[in-house]
């Protein structure tokens, strides 16, 4: 356990570090912050921390920069966070107000999310999970086309254009959008395959096969909300930050392109403190994010989330501001959505 004034430095060493990108020293702690000590107790709560595996030195440098444990620590006891500017917040209510469905809502979070903090941001969809049926719609789009559209409570809004052969009159659309409604509003998206199989069966024979087309089109629509997705933003961020990943980004690129990876890797991280989880470089368990940070916090229901909105960056990172904006999209994203 190191002293008070040990972590100190070791914080100042860290917000040093992330703003010049150049290892610190005891001199430049001193000047830039001023602890009221001699640089020789600076230099030995230094020594500490090396000891401690807190700091290290890079190559033969005579400054100091943090290693994974250390920014560990530093995370661990932030007591508070960054806040949002006055005009990030107008910027975010600007960017983020008027959008109308999921894909949109999600496109333009994700989007916003890398800009406040310049990193790689990503958002998953919203899942099967506990989602129930809000809303069914059958829309005549010609004569012999009809626009099948199911609303999910987990904010997810499907359309398909269903080609039917036969002109159908929009009073028997009514009845069967009626019989639809009656058996799947309400429930389980998981359970609507089971609440369908059978609907043929209430319609005169000549409609039957006209309603199984339409149940086959609202199964695939629930079928695709099972599919994980992620979307991200901000990917070019990387090349800045080439330098923090020794110069050869391909690793990282391979694992973010490894959807299904990375999101079996967020969907197990759990909220700490802040409402953000957050991995650190050697944390991970996906060697090619080894020298990458990973912060997410979950969106939707109060109790439960039903997905994931983050950050993946290098570790060198200012983690206060880049919490609170994750925390920030997130807090939206719950509202959008009802939650």
């Amino acid at each position: 356990m190191i002293s008070e004034r040990s972590f100190e430095v070791l914080r100042a060493i860290v917000e040093d570090y992330v703003s010049t990108r150049e290892p610190v020293g005891s001199k430049a702690l001193l000047e830039r912050h001023g602890f009221g000590v001699s640089s020789a107790t600076i230099r030995n709560d230094m020594s500490i921390l090396e000891e401690e595996g807190l700091i290290h030195a890079p190559h033969t440098s005579a400054g100091r920069v943090p290693t994974d444990s250390g920014y560990r620590l530093f995370v661990d006891r932030l007591n508070e966070i960054k806040q949002l500017s006055a005009a990030e917040r107008q910027a975010m209510e600007t960017l983020l107000s008027g959008s109308a469905d999921l894909d949109e809502i999600l496109s333009r979070s994700v989007r916003l999310l890398s800009q406040l903090t310049n990193q790689v941001a990503m958002v998953q969809y919203p899942t099967l999970g506990k989602a129930r049926a809000r809303g069914f719609e059958l829309v005549p789009v010609s004569d012999t086309k009809i626009m099948v559209m199911l609303i999910s409570d987990n904010g997810r809004v499907q359309q398909h254009v269903v080609e039917l052969g036969e002109v159908v009159i929009e009073a028997v659309l009514v009845v069967i959008r009626d019989v639809f409604r009656e058996a799947i509003i309400g429930k389980p998206l998981a359970e609507i395959a089971d609440l369908t199989s059978s609907l043929h069966l209430k319609f005169e024979h000549q409609y039957q096969n006209l309603v199984k087309v339409l149940v086959l089109c609202l199964q695939e629509q629930v079928d695709a909300n099972r599919q994980d997705k992620l979307v991200l933003a901000g990917t070019s961020n990387l090349v800045r930050a080439e330098g923090d990943f020794g110069g050869n980004l391909s690793p990282l690129l391979d694992a973010i392109d490894e959807q299904v990876v990375l999101l079996r890797l967020i969907s197990e991280m759990q909220a700490e403190q802040h409402g953000v989880s957050v991995l650190i470089g050697s944390e991970n368990r996906i060697s090619g994010l080894s020298q990458a940070s990973v912060l997410v916090s979950g969106y939707g229901g109060a109790e439960d989330s039903i997905a994931k909105v983050g950050l993946l960056g290098p570790t060198r990172m200012d983690y206060s501001t880049n919490i609170s904006a994750v925390r920030a999209i997130a807090r939206y994203l719950s509202k959008s959505l009802g939650a």
